[in-house]
């Protein structure tokens, strides 16, 4: 397997595009795997605070042009590297990929596949891990905000302002900063979340298992708790996610594989880091959707 500076030296090397060369990894993976492959990566790492770089309804478009001209009775290997985003466009997504792929579909995280990249893995048939990769917590977030962690708060207020009035001038400014509706809102969203989730994993993951919604439960207990996470970015390996009950494959356990995903890693970051792009959704025969820094150039007066 050649690694980073392997991968580098041969860009430089060849004079060649980092697209060429990312391309020429992914159609090696789709030769080893025997399936569709597509990537969706983002560039959250190396463009920080960007508009768009989180999952959103415009992606919809990138994955419809990877998409189309596949053949769907092959299955699909998604790869995922993204921070997450919008529970509505995740929804939408995932409500697309099912369309066209039904559960055929494996969820390969090189590395990071967090928040609404972790429920998008909760809609694969399996999921497939390095022993450095990580999900993340499933607990939604309203502007910013643990919406579990909203609830907790007012729950906690209600109980102590009940058992003990003087503590009204306390909580006060604190219930106070909740906009009106703030707290059903953060309801609402928890309960869509868990929905969504649920019905992902019991007709695919755990759909030939036994105690399948029991199954889907503790996942939801133990990657949608904020009590129990504690912090929304909180970075969850692969035995933990096993732990939760989640499946979850050893990508080490296949050599080739290994090898094969790894490459394409490698490739993708290096686009990233060295070009204007910060969201790539690429398939096998080179067809893809880039999103691009736009890059204004100011012309200084003499």
């Amino acid at each position: 397997m050649p690694n980073w500076k392997e991968i580098l030296d041969e860009i430089q090397a060849t004079g060649s595009t980092h697209d060429f060369i990312r391309r020429k990894y992914l159609e090696n993976l789709c030769s080893v795997t025997g399936r569709n492959v597509i990537i969706y990566y983002s560039g959250w790492l190396q463009k920080p605070n960007l508009p768009g770089i989180e999952v959103n309804d415009a992606d919809k478009n990138g994955f419809m042009n990877a998409i189309y001209g596949l053949d769907s009775s092959k299955g699909l290997d998604l790869l995922l590297h993204t921070p997450g985003g919008d529970a509505a466009a995740t929804e939408s997504l995932v409500d697309y990929l099912h369309s066209m792929f039904g559960y055929n579909i494996r969820a390969v995280v090189p590395q990071l596949a967090l928040s609404a990249g972790t429920m998008i893995a909760c809609a694969c048939k399996e999921i497939i891990m390095g022993e450095h990769s990580s999900l993340g917590p499933i607990d939604p977030q309203l502007r910013g905000i643990p919406a579990h962690g909203v609830v907790e708060e007012f729950n906690r207020a209600k109980e102590e302002v009940q058992a003990n009035p003087s503590t009204i001038p306390i909580w006060q400014p604190i219930i106070a900063k909740y906009s009106p509706a703030f707290v059903g809102e953060c309801e609402k969203a928890i309960a869509w979340s868990d929905q969504m989730v649920t019905d992902w994993l019991v007709h695919g993951m755990f759909s030939s298992k036994t105690k399948a919604k029991a199954r889907a439960n503790k996942v939801l207990r133990e990657l949608g708790s904020h009590a129990l996470t504690k912090s929304h970015n909180r970075h969850l390996s692969l035995a933990k996610c096993r732990q939760s009950g989640l499946e979850v494959k050893r990508l080490e356990d296949d050599p080739a594989l290994q090898d094969a995903v790894l490459s394409v890693h490698h490739a993708c970051i290096h686009t990233l880091s060295a070009t204007g792009a910060y969201k790539i959704i690429e398939n096998q025969h080179g067809k893809a959707f880039i999103q691009m820094v736009q890059q204004v150039v100011v012309k200084k007066s003499s």
